[in-house]
């Protein structure tokens, strides 16, 4: 297959790039803004159709979540419109398309793992942008996977673990959030599963992933620490309500991966065990 991969210079790009020599027998096209513009439709036709893509694995998006509050229009560009583009694109190859989303799409006022036939609340623009790009995708192209997937987090670009690892040398006290929890996800477990779907055959529809396990971000620092060897950082739980953002962050977002877990027969790491794969690929 010819595979268009698009933001690949994120996170989730950057680990499916790593996999892709596993796959030697399809042909990638990994992009980001300077080899494709995903918001010029008529760009994403020509690339699709020159190319002759088969299938796209859409990893672009905007993930400002506090910015998102005062961009709302790039934010729906990005995270709406462009997925809908690259949908109908592929649509006309007869192709398939995975596109990531997140548990955003949920307000988080649950007290049980969502399941993907939970009614989406999201309670931001991020999540409202991300839940109007899943509709838009399976609207425009009948192979449709969408994955929501919960905090991401990589070796590469910024994310909450190489920010605690930072501020913990640097710091002698740091304050985190105890009263929100959810469940970490290494983006190189997530890359597989997508390649793991791929190969098995794109099942249109809703699925869910995650690692496996339930923690806080306090908690989820304190792991970090202890892993990466930083002893001389005082961590301190506080409440969302000492620490305002401008978007609201769902309380609770713990996701039930039984769908994809039994529709590709994976097994899924515990948190714990993927954060130390992580640490210690950092510390190389």
């Amino acid at each position: 297959m010819n595979i268009l991969v698009t933001g690949c210079n994120g996170q989730l790009g950057n680990e499916i790039q790593l996999l892709e020599k596993n796959y030697g027998q399809h042909k990638f096209f990994n992009t980001d803004v300077a080899e494709l513009d995903i918001t010029n439709q008529l760009a994403v036709a020509d690339f699709v159709g020159r190319h002759e893509i088969d299938g796209i694995i859409n990893c672009a998006a905007y993930t400002a979540v506090d910015k998102a509050e005062d961009n709302k229009e790039l934010c729906t560009t990005l995270n709406t419109v462009a997925p809908a583009y690259l949908a109908a694109a592929v649509e006309k190859r007869g192709g398939w398309i995975v596109q990531i989303s997140t548990d955003y799409v949920f307000n988080g006022k649950a007290h049980k793992p969502y399941v993907e036939s939970d009614t989406p609340s999201p309670d931001s623009v991020y999540g409202s942008t991300k839940l109007a790009g899943e509709l838009g995708v399976q609207k425009f192209c009948k192979r449709a996977m969408i994955i929501r997937t919960a905090w991401l987090y990589s070796t590469f670009g910024n994310n909450f673990v190489k920010t605690m690892i930072r501020l913990g040398k640097e710091k002698a006290e740091l304050g985190v959030i105890f009263d929100q929890v959810g469940t970490p996800t290494y983006a190189a477990d997530l890359a597989q599963a997508i390649m793991t779907a791929v190969e098995k055959g794109i099942k249109p529809g809703v699925f869910h992933f995650s690692n496996e396990g339930v923690i806080s971000w306090y908690d989820f620092t304190k792991a970090i620490h202890r892993i990466a060897g930083i002893t001389t950082c005082h961590v301190s739980p506080l409440h969302t309500s000492e620490y305002p953002t401008a978007a609201n962050r769902p309380p609770y977002s713990v996701l039930d991966k039984t769908k994809i877990k039994e529709t590709y027969g994976i097994e899924i790491p515990y948190w714990e065990e993927s954060l130390r794969k992580c640490v210690e690929r950092l510390k190389d």
